[in-house]
């Protein structure tokens, strides 16, 4: 392991991106979001796909270069048009206009079209917490997940985010926190246990011929399982229906892998509402205090998102870093 601290990795991903083709500001708002999954030990979306984004920008599977299209189509509906480039940088030059629609009309709703993978969900609720309004975001991705009965999938993983601010709208701090994929557990999990050479347990995945299976290659070329069975389904379906249908964009069954380094771009939608807490009533903090206390005198119980521990410095694997370091072009002097 090498501890690398946030700084190194943000300088290293920028270099990366940028030498294969991302713009300056494209490459910074996708290198904050790698270094902010780090930071917070999700390394499934952290430095573990800077290799992917690097790869399609070679390929032009994504444009890293392009300008987003911003357009406001009635006073609470903003829409970024990624036009095939990074989901970040599209959510970065709409958020401030959707923060002044939320705040102005009590709520908003921010459409990210014909994006690049967003990665993790989480971070852009997050920030939308930060701004002391309640962020829910839906995305959807590369079909893995089979309807329920069936063989063939149909639908991706469609994470559902909610972020509700904390005091002072600290981002490190909200009030409650949560980012989680709609099937039974996050594709990356069960390529890194086969990586790993180790099963997964049962529960998770299907094999092709709509067998449960605990082998992790198997389950690759098979299906992942809801999460909840029928329930999970109708939240995965629920997340499609934003993520795609409403903003324009590509529906999941018509995604390619989503690391694949050629193919056609992913423009993959998301969609978000922000919230200002005050449109419906002047004590939402009250109760919501009412909701949090009775979680928290119960020992061993919390409200998700609560007790994040934000690292300043990671452990990177020796061979993930020397990754990072090939793909950034970057030489330590004297060589």
């Amino acid at each position: 392991m090498t501890e690398v601290s946030l700084a190194d990795i943000e300088r290293r991903a920028c270099e990366a991106l940028e030498l294969h083709g991302a713009g300056t500001f494209q490459a910074t708002e996708v290198a904050k979001a790698i270094v902010r999954a780090e930071a917070l030990g999700n390394v499934i979306c952290g430095l573990l796909y800077l290799e992917s984004y690097c790869l399609q920008l070679a390929s032009g599977r994504v444009n890293g270069s392009v300008e987003p299209q911003i357009d406001q189509s009635r006073p609470g509906a903003v829409t970024a048009n990624a036009r095939f480039g990074f989901a970040q940088p599209a959510f970065a030059r709409a958020l401030p206009l959707a923060l002044d629609a939320a705040r102005t009309n009590g709520v908003a709703t921010l459409a990210v079209a014909n994006a690049h993978t967003c990665t993790s969900l989480g971070y852009f609720t997050e920030q939308i917490g930060a701004n002391g309004l309640i962020g829910i975001g839906f995305a959807n991705a590369s079909p893995v997940v089979a309807p329920p009965g069936g063989t063939r999938p149909v639908i991706g993983t469609n994470p559902i985010a909610m972020t509700v601010p904390g005091n002072d709208h600290d981002l490190d701090h909200p009030r409650l926190h949560f980012d989680s994929s709609t099937s039974a557990v996050a594709l990356g999990k069960i390529s890194m246990a086969k990586a790993g050479g180790l099963p997964i347990p049962e529960g998770w995945a299907l094999d092709s011929e709509g067998q449960p299976t605990t082998d992790p290659e198997r389950a690759l070329n098979g299906s992942l399982l809801s999460s909840g069975g029928y329930k999970g389904w109708g939240f995965g379906l629920m997340a499609e229906v934003f993520a795609a249908c409403l903003t324009g964009s590509v529906n999941s069954i018509d995604v390619k892998a989503l690391k694949s380094p050629v193919g056609p771009p992913h423009g993959l939608g998301q969609y978000y509402v922000l919230i200002d807490p005050s449109t419906h009533c002047d004590d939402f903090f009250d109760r919501f205090h009412r909701l949090a206390t009775a979680v928290a005198v119960q020992d061993g119980a919390r409200l998700p998102g609560t007790e994040r521990k934000v690292l300043d410095s990671v452990n990177v694997p020796d061979s993930v870093w020397s990754d990072v370091i090939r793909l950034s072009g970057w030489r330590p002097a004297g060589l």
